[in-house]
């Protein structure tokens, strides 16, 4: 299993995971999960960082239908700018290959955001830590896990 599927285990957090057969083709991973998963995009939450003025990486936990706005995200966090990271940085950061970075269980503790979207929802699905798999769970246990915090950082579609 991977860190963010042990780190619910340990935690004792209730949780589901969904698998599918990832295609590397696919243009847009979380997408992809929605549509392969038979699942409603503002259910399945992407993990992206984003870099400060300052070098900071901060975590955005979004719909996949959504854009971030950095300028909210930035903020949020009280920052003056944000971008988003590089990937080869955030790969390395948490310890997750770009597609399947998990905001759960990264290898350090990131500042992390998560769509003010997900008040609204029982539950939310998000990246397991590996390309094809997500994990289920409710948006309070990840805000807990992360020591996250509600933000209004998505566009999202009308």
């Amino acid at each position: 299993m991977t860190p963010a599927i042990n780190l619910l285990k340990k935690q004792r957090i209730a949780h589901k995971v969904h698998s599918y057969a990832h295609d590397p083709r696919s243009a847009s991973y979380g997408l992809e999960a929605a549509e392969k998963l038979g699942l409603a995009p503002q259910s399945v939450f992407k993990t992206l960082l984003a870099v400060t003025e300052s070098g900071e990486l901060l975590v955005a936990v979004l719909p996949v239908h959504g854009q971030l706005n950095l300028k909210a995200l930035a903020a949020c966090a009280g920052v003056k700018k944000a971008e988003m990271a590089d990937p080869q940085q955030a790969q390395r950061v948490t310890g997750y290959l770009v597609g399947g970075i998990s905001a759960l269980a990264q290898k350090k503790a990131l500042r992390t955001f998560l769509d003010s979207s997900a008040e609204q929802l029982p539950s939310l699905h998000i990246s397991a830590g590996r390309r094809g798999l997500e994990v289920e769970l409710a948006a309070a246990d990840l805000l807990q896990l992360t020591q996250g915090q509600y933000a209004a950082i998505a566009t999202l579609p009308s």
